[in-house]
């Protein structure tokens, strides 16, 4: 998902390494933990594959009043997405399956989704309703089968994960309709 992630980013501008990184962050923290290492292998991934290229580095201009001697004066790598970047990225958003529903996935899918089709948008968010409903039965059986035996701690954590379960789905259902509603016609 950080190759749909940065791609998708790089598709609305270019940008240097760590403004991509925080911009990442602020993308994907609301949804999974962003490790920091794996971005530049994955940009180094990203260029081998031809999908992304480095335009001239940036130069940096120190203040005349400070001394830089400890810093680099090299300037920073700007990333831009290539045509066959642009391809690939498009390509990404338009598969469907298991890794767009579940919650890393879904999450980074979401950021683009004004990037995506809407039929894929809607299979998207339908694939995630059933994710979320089948979870959501899934707890309510076993919550049903072992509520006996928790202590209140733990049967409130359960109920918690569930009352959170059953809220994505309402939101999700929503979106589903605002979707289905937005579509013009078909024929």
């Amino acid at each position: 998902m950080l190759e749909i992630a940065v791609l998708g980013l790089l598709n609305e501008s270019p940008m240097h390494g760590y403004e991509l990184r925080k911009r990442l962050a602020s993308l994907l923290g609301a949804f999974r933990a962003f490790s920091y290492g794996s971005l530049y292998p994955t940009l180094r991934r990203l260029q081998e594959a031809g999908w992304i290229d480095e335009e001239a580095p940036l130069e940096q201009t120190p203040a005349p009043s400070v001394g830089f001697a400890g810093r680099s004066k090299r300037g920073k790598r700007v990333y831009k997405l290539t045509a066959e970047g642009k391809e690939h990225f498009a390509t990404l958003l338009a598969e469907v399956g298991p890794e767009a529903y579940d919650d890393e996935g879904f999450g980074t899918r979401l950021a683009f989704f004004a990037q995506t089709r809407s039929d894929i948008r809607l299979q998207i968010l339908e694939g995630r309703r059933q994710r979320m409903t089948e979870q959501a039965d899934g707890m309510r059986t076993s919550l049903a089968r072992t509520r006996e035996r928790m202590d209140r701690y733990t049967l409130q954590l359960q109920e918690h994960g569930l009352e959170s379960a059953d809220r994505e789905v309402r939101w999700l259902s929503e979106l589903i309709e605002s979707e289905r509603t937005a579509r013009p016609p078909l024929g």
